[in-house]
């Protein structure tokens, strides 16, 4: 798989699509698709700016290793807002998805804690 086909694999599955990221990011319009048929590989900058957009690495764009996300931290205070947490996404237990009545235990012992 090419990076342009990874990049669109990782976009798709983030329900971006190409166009939106190249802006987001600061290229063109066009920039991925123009890759699709370049000779060249894209700069270290773009990959790099393309890895932590969607949390990869590098290595992970050129198809030197498989997919795994890099794990960053999380501020719990995200927790306490629905708005700025994917709960399925970055929260579990033993690999198991929270279930809502941890997830609301959770939010609301998190909440007393900021009141504190």
């Amino acid at each position: 798989m090419t990076t342009f086909y990874r990049i669109k694999t990782l976009a798709d599955k983030h329900k971006i699509n190409l166009k939106e990221l190249a802006n987001k990011l600061g290229f063109s319009e066009n920039y991925f698709y123009n890759m699709k048929n370049a000779k060249s590989s894209p700069s270290s900058d773009v990959l790099s700016k393309v890895a932590d957009y969607f949390h990869v690495s590098v290595d992970y764009l050129l198809g030197r290793e498989e997919l795994s996300t890099i794990k960053e931290p999380v501020d719990l205070s995200d927790l306490v807002d629905d708005s700025r947490v994917n709960w399925d996404e970055w929260v579990s237990f033993d690999g198991k998805p929270l279930t809502d009545e941890v997830k609301s235990a959770m939010r609301l012992i998190l909440g007393k804690r900021l009141e504190d």
